[in-house]
């Protein structure tokens, strides 16, 4: 039996690889339509996840994604972006269509593989992945550099995020003296158990996780899952910041006719927020059939019509509720107060241990990390705050500075601007909006 499908399953990659060259995607970029703004536009054959991956590839590319109207009802998948590059200009289109396509291609011949995708900027299958989540105090970065370092481990990039008193990490490493993937399962074993035991401290016997693989895998899509996998959402305590004014506003309806639900969401607009709502849409088994996008403004609006991938809409008050609140842990996942840093120099052993020691040293807690390594040069970006909630000292950053020595430190206060608010007609407002527009279009009935 193991014969006969294997033998099926070649049979089948053969067919999706024929069907691609039959009905390749088109991507066309238009620069010339808009003064302010580059149209990309994708036409492809409807495969569930291909929004979330065409908005992984913009997204990779520091794009800013500025309105879009979806359509991927029926067999068919047609999308229109309006974004601009990470300077707020208008882009050039080679890189754009070449990128979009190759990732289209990919996932259309990944199918099996989704959630190992590799797309974009992500580290090579050299390094070994390790993947922590737990309970967050302070103090814990620390002692994770601290004991990847004491056991050989040279961290070549990583990406840590705190919310809800959670943190989740993707840290990738190889061996401290060859620079070669760590592969020895005694090894590995040992520091898996290592590092399990710093994230469970004395309170979280239960929650801590860590995780070692010799895969790689889109590492801010990983670490939504790892998150929602935690249920960090569903802990009420939430810290949004400022007087709470920042919050998203989020609601879930049903068309009267039962064919679609739909999602309105308004929030302060920041990068990277349509990826974020359509990864967590996608990881929750939903299917976006139509959706508009506007953040031309400091508010950011979306819709989304949606039904699970069983074909129904939200069937219960308990299945409303939990969109709800995913979709906020989402949005705030990466909404930080405090300072930011950046650190640009030479690599050298123990930087990351040093580096988080000396802020553990002067009171600060790291809430988000992302740290990457180029040849000998590391850029490490760290979002620090105080853990009484108070602004975080100049005399502290100094102090910071001056310790860190020949490393250059750059510091940028994270400012977040009250929001306008909320509107308490958001669906109707926005829907009429979209809804005119996909009528116009033919895309759903009026």
């Amino acid at each position: 039996m193991e014969y006969g499908s294997e033998e099926y399953i070649e049979v089948d990659d053969e067919f999706e690889k024929l069907m691609i060259r039959m009905n390749p995607p088109r991507v066309t970029v238009d620069n010339t339509s808009s003064r302010n703004v580059t149209l990309v536009k994708v036409d492809s054959a409807n495969k569930y996840g291909i929004l979330l991956e065409v908005v992984q590839v913009l997204t990779d590319l520091n794009l800013t994604i500025r309105r879009a109207y979806i359509s991927s009802d029926g067999e068919w998948f047609m999308d229109v972006f309006y974004v601009v590059d990470q300077y707020g200009n208008k882009l050039s289109d080679e890189e754009v269509i070449d990128k979009i396509q190759r990732s289209l291609v990919a996932r259309e011949l990944s199918l099996r593989s989704l959630r190992r995708l590799n797309v974009g900027n992500q580290p090579a299958p050299k390094h070994t992945a390790i993947e922590l989540t737990g309970r967050d105090r302070p103090g814990l970065l620390s002692e994770v550099f601290a004991n990847l370092a004491n056991h050989s481990c040279n961290v070549v990039s990583s990406e840590i995020w705190t919310h809800n008193s959670r943190m989740a990490s993707v840290i990738y490493i190889t061996d401290g003296s060859s620079g070669l993937l760590i592969n020895d399962p005694d090894r590995l074993t040992k520091i898996k158990h290592l590092l399990r035991n710093v994230m469970r401290g004395d309170r979280d016997n239960s929650g801590a996780k860590a995780a070692i693989s010799l895969c790689t895998t889109h590492t801010e899509r990983r670490l939504h899952q790892m998150m929602y996998a935690d249920r960090d959402y569903d802990r009420r305590n939430i810290d949004l910041g400022g007087d709470g004014r920042d919050k998203p506003v989020v609601s879930v309806e049903n068309y009267a006719d039962k064919e679609y639900s739909v999602v309105n969401v308004r929030c302060k607009d920041r990068p990277k927020l349509l990826f974020d709502t359509v990864c967590t849409l996608t990881d929750m088994q939903y299917v976006v059939s139509h959706a508009t996008f506007n953040s031309e403004g400091p508010a950011a609006y979306q819709e989304y019509y949606i039904r699970h991938v069983d074909g129904y809409p939200v069937s219960s008050e308990g299945e409303r509720q939990r969109i709800i609140l995913c979709l906020e842990a989402a949005i705030t996942r990466r909404s930080y107060d405090g300072m930011r840093l950046e650190l640009c120099g030479d690599d050298r052993p123990r930087l990351l241990a040093d580096v988080t020691r000396i802020f553990r040293e002067h009171g600060l807690t790291v809430t988000r990390a992302e740290v990457t390594t180029e040849g000998t040069q590391a850029t490490n970006t760290f979002y620090v705050a105080d853990p009484s909630g108070d602004p975080v000292s100049r005399q502290t950053i100094e102090a910071v500075r001056n310790e860190i020595g020949e490393t250059t430190v750059h510091v940028f206060p994270l400012k977040t601007p009250p929001s306008q608010s909320p509107s308490s007609s958001l669906g109707s407002l926005f829907r009429s909006r979209s809804e005119k527009l996909l009528c116009n279009l033919g895309l759903i009935r009026s």
